[in-house]
């Protein structure tokens, strides 16, 4: 299937299996953050988390209580996304191909 995209073709891949490593999991949710609705939600996210930063003075400077990003994209059997196709990604890609389903959006 890789071989008959080119650059700016739209693509739905769908998880089929989940990887038993932690490197080609770690790609997965890599790619999935290129989804245009992921990345609008993970943006939000991180600026709503900026605003509730929790500040303090100690030793007389400011320290910050930070939260935890939000796991927005997560590795799990079934889970989809569109996202743009470029040649820069072709490896991610073939090293992951066993574990998705692709198809043209």
């Amino acid at each position: 299937m890789l071989d008959t995209l080119s650059a700016g073709d739209n693509i739905k891949l769908t998880i089929t299996s989940v990887p038993s490593n932690k490197s080609a999991r770690d790609t997965i949710v890599r790619m999935m953050r290129r989804d245009p609705d992921i990345k609008r939600n993970l943006t939000r996210a991180q600026k709503l988390r900026a605003k509730r930063m929790h500040s303090y003075i100690r030793g007389g400077r400011m320290w910050y209580a930070r939260e935890k990003a939000a796991r927005i994209a997560q590795c799990e059997n079934g889970n989809a996304w569109t996202m743009s196709y470029t040649h820069d990604i072709r490896p991610d890609l073939a090293s992951i191909e066993k574990y998705l389903a692709f198809e043209k959006a």
